[in-house]
């Protein structure tokens, strides 16, 4: 991130999470949509598999702590469009995603919470996860404004929607934000409305 609200590179390490067809449901699951805010939904990321797999969840393994760069195959995100998931995400620690193919909802979803999801061909996917459960260490680099993935052994390019890649590099992915700078706008049609001017001059 350059600047708040523009978001053109994301550097770290990557996790891998294998499989096709993961569900919001398996990223957060249902029980903890009653959360008032987000702010707890970190550690819970993925929690049923984790304890399906008792521990040998890439969430689990050491290797992979502190990894911003999931990486993931097709359709992930699927299921329910609870935005629960990316921020359960987000709160672990991730700042982008690759994969195959996301669900376009979970796809929506990320962009306005900060998370570019950039998308490679099955191979590159197969050939990237690899890399990092073979280097944990390396670190992967991601140019948002050109969709280069570099790991300093290899340069992968990826694809990300031109709406939303301009939604990151403008900032105009964060609404809020945007909302703000129109401050002076936005007293104005207050001021304007007569509900709150006292109905005066109308």
């Amino acid at each position: 991130m350059t600047k708040e609200g523009i978001i053109c590179s994301v550097t770290g390490t990557g996790i891998p999470v294998r499989g096709n067809d993961i569900d919001t449901d398996r990223i957060i699951p249902a029980r903890y949509l009653r959360e008032i805010t987000f702010e707890n939904l970190g550690p819970h990321a993925f929690e049923d598999d984790r304890k399906q797999l008792d521990g040998r969840h890439p969430f689990d393994d050491q290797r992979f702590s502190g990894g911003r760069v999931l990486v993931v195959n097709r359709n992930f995100g699927s299921g329910s469009s609870r935005e629960h998931a990316p921020q359960a995400l987000m709160r672990h620690g991730i700042s982008a995603i690759v994969g195959e193919s996301f669900a376009e909802i979970f796809l929506g979803n990320c962009t306005v919470i900060g998370i570019p999801c950039l998308t490679l061909p099955s191979e590159l996917v197969e050939s990237l996860q690899s890399l990092v459960e073979e280097a944990p260490e390396t670190e992967l680099s991601i140019d948002v404004s050109t969709g280069a993935i570099s790991t300093g052994q290899a340069t992968y390019q990826a694809e990300i929607p031109e709406s939303i890649q301009q939604a990151f590099t403008t900032g105009a992915w964060d609404a809020l934000a945007t909302l703000l700078e129109a401050d002076h706008e936005i007293n104005d049609m207050h001021d304007g409305l007569p509900y709150f001017s006292g109905w005066k001059n109308h």
